[in-house]
């Protein structure tokens, strides 16, 4: 539920069918939510049971402390533990210390993710600067090791640029994602090999490659970029 002062009343969005709140227009595709949301919450639990729920809490718990484990060992500070050194299902690593000394934003090691076949985890929420990572207890261990392994490679990546041996305007993370036409181009003018770029561990050869390069992810943010087909071309 969200509450709202009542000057703001008239500015809450509508619904093209159904006469509620303001008249300013759609935002989602009801006025009271997804309804599926309590079958599929019900289904889930009728088909877990009791044993089932608890089991899966118990390795979901266990994922996340085996990956925050050996991602400390790899080179990440792990914030926000308990007296004994444990998180619960889903943990938070600080990417600040890599903005003073390598010029790395927490985005940079997102889309650097691209490169090595993962979609990111959760960016600055609900810490600036970090990463939330939930592995939950569906993943295997052979793909929670390869993400591990990607993520401690970047770290190498880092500290190449901390030691000045990648530029820091211009290397695998700032330069992220590479695309296949970016890495099959005659025109390669980067400090870095091609390799280095697409390939820094042997499963990149069988990834989802990137299907666009970098992009200026704050001005998207800012303004509304239209790629949908004319309102003429539906009358048709």
């Amino acid at each position: 539920m969200i509450l709202i002062l009542a000057h703001l009343a008239p500015f809450l969005p509508g619904h093209p069918v159904i006469p509620v709140n303001g008249t300013e227009g759609a935002v989602a595709a009801t006025p009271w939510g997804s309804s599926s949301i309590l079958t599929i919450t019900w289904a889930y639990i009728r088909l877990m049971g009791a044993t089932g729920l608890r089991e899966a809490s118990q390795v979901s718990i266990l994922n996340a402390n085996y990956m925050a484990k050996r991602l400390e060992e790899g080179g990440y500070r792990v914030v926000y533990k308990d007296e004994q050194g444990l998180n619960a299902h889903e943990f938070i690593i600080d990417c600040k210390p890599f903005k003073k000394s390598a010029g790395i934003e927490v985005t940079d090691i997102a889309k650097r993710l691209m490169d090595y076949g993962f979609h990111a985890p959760t960016m600055a929420w609900p810490v600036h600067d970090c990463l939330m990572i939930e592995p939950t207890e569906s993943e295997d261990k052979g793909e929670m090791d390869r993400f591990i392994d990607s993520m401690i490679q970047i770290r190498a990546e880092i500290q190449k640029i901390e030691r000045g041996e990648y530029e820091r305007d211009c290397n695998p993370l700032k330069m992220a994602p590479h695309t296949l036409r970016t890495v099959t181009s005659s025109d390669w003018d980067r400090p870095y090999t091609r390799e280095e770029a697409a390939f820094p561990k042997p499963w990149c050869h069988h990834k989802v490659w990137p299907s666009v390069a970098r992009i200026d992810d704050q001005y998207g943010d800012r303004n509304l970029v239209c790629s949908c087909p004319s309102m003429e071309s539906y009358n048709s």
